[in-house]
């Protein structure tokens, strides 16, 4: 059993994070929401993610539905779609991952992998092919105590890398941890390189690009919510966006411009 650490390269990883991420428990509330609805009607399924919502909210959620109902409608008028992409975004990872077992995949890689929980619940992971986490000490460390609640202890098949990606080097911790720089990898970056600075995110994919094996992949999403003629941010749902997730702390930094991509 992984023991979990918290080393990072730089001291200024507390200072940049205070607490774990408020916006990816938003994500698991969502996943628990869709993994409620009756199997032939539900997009995807999360048996894990009601374990990452705080108690509070979990009870809000399941003893005021219609009140929930009224907030999440909220949220639609403000985010139009938002919901529905974030359901659609997580079938169609799990798709892609699901296909690159099937086809021999070597290593999973998860970057900022806040609570997702697809080393848990994809078929033919565990015991099989070694999945590296890697994400915010601070989010980390309430995930990793989450999981052994869940299971008794941490899983062996999966790695935990505490890492600032703002602050530290994806590579060296990535090596340090026992990754394999010529193993047939799946980078999984979900809903991640919009709240890095553009650099990092660079920086990051020339590590990638480098120190990987053949046949090894990337799938990630990105914000295309600016102005095609400026760059500036001039839609009503992209500024709502950029509001919703600075009061949890957690600044969108990056997007392409659309006709960019």
């Amino acid at each position: 059993m992984q023991e979990l650490t918290s080393s990072t390269d730089s001291n200024k990883t507390n200072i940049n994070k205070k607490g774990p991420s408020k916006m990816a428990e938003r994500v698991a509330l969502i996943r628990f929401g869709e993994s409620r609805k009756p199997e032939d009607e539900r997009i995807c399924y999360d048996p894990y993610a009601i374990h990452f919502i705080s108690p509070n909210l979990l009870e809000f959620v399941i003893h005021n539905p219609d009140e929930y109902k009224a907030k999440m409608e909220q949220i639609e008028s403000l985010f139009s779609g938002l919901v529905n992409f974030v359901i659609a975004r997580v079938r169609y990872f799990d798709d892609v991952l699901q296909a690159s077992v099937d086809t021999g995949l070597e290593q999973l890689v998860i970057l900022g992998a806040g609570y997702d929980t697809r080393a848990y619940r994809i078929e033919g992971l565990k015991g099989k092919i070694k999945v590296f986490e890697v994400d915010h000490p601070n989010t980390q460390r309430v995930k990793a105590e989450k999981i052994k609640e869940i299971f008794g202890s941490l899983p062996d098949h999966v790695i935990y890398v505490p890492t600032d990606l703002e602050f530290d080097k994806l590579g060296k911790r990535l090596v340090e941890s026992g990754y394999d720089i010529s193993g047939k990898t799946l980078f999984v970056m979900e809903g991640l390189v919009m709240y890095l600075h553009p650099e990092v995110t660079e920086d990051m994919l020339s590590f990638i690009v480098h120190n990987s094996g053949k046949g090894s992949a990337i799938i990630f999403d990105y914000d295309t919510l600016r102005s095609a003629d400026t760059g500036d941010i001039t839609s009503e749902a992209s500024k709502n966006i950029r509001s919703y997730t600075k009061q949890y702390g957690e600044t969108i930094k990056f997007g392409i411009k659309e006709g960019d991509n």
